[in-house]
C-alpha cells in the first residue's frame, strides 16, 4: 500500500505545481485554495507512504513523479519544447524512479 500512496503523492505533486502556475502569483482565490489543498494532500500520502518506506528512497520517487509529470504537463498545457533531449532526461529520472523501486524492499 506504501507504493501506491506513493505514486499518489506524487501524482498530487504534479496537480499543486501546475496548479501554481493558475494561482497567478496567489492573487486568484479558487485555483490558490485548490492548489494549498492539493499541496497537502500531496503531504499527506507522501507521509503515508514513509511509514513503511525507506525516506531517500520515497523522496527521490515523489520528486521524480512530480519533475515528470510536470515536465509533461507544461509540455501539453502551455507548449513547452518537446525536443529529443528533453524527452531523453525524462527517460532517464524514469530509469532512476524504476531502478529504485526495484532495489527497495517493500
Amino acid at each position: 500500500m506504501a507504493w501506491f500512496y506513493l505514486f499518489l503523492a506524487g501524482i498530487s505533486e504534479v496537480g499543486w505545481a501546475i496548479g501554481l502556475k493558475y494561482t497567478e502569483g496567489f492573487t486568484r482565490f479558487w485555483p490558490s485554495a485548490l492548489t494549498v489543498v492539493v499541496m497537502i494532500l500531496s503531504f499527506v500520502l507522501l507521509g503515508q507512504a514513509l511509514r513503511s518506506l525507506p525516506i531517500g528512497t520515497a523522496y527521490a520517487i515523489w520528486t521524480g513523479i512530480g519533475a515528470i509529470g510536470t515536465a509533461l504537463a507544461g509540455m501539453v498545457l502551455f507548449g513547452e519544447p518537446r525536443d529529443v533531449l528533453r524527452l531523453v532526461c525524462l527517460a532517464l529520472i524514469v530509469a532512476g524512479i524504476v531502478g529504485l523501486k526495484v532495489v527497495t524492499p517493500s
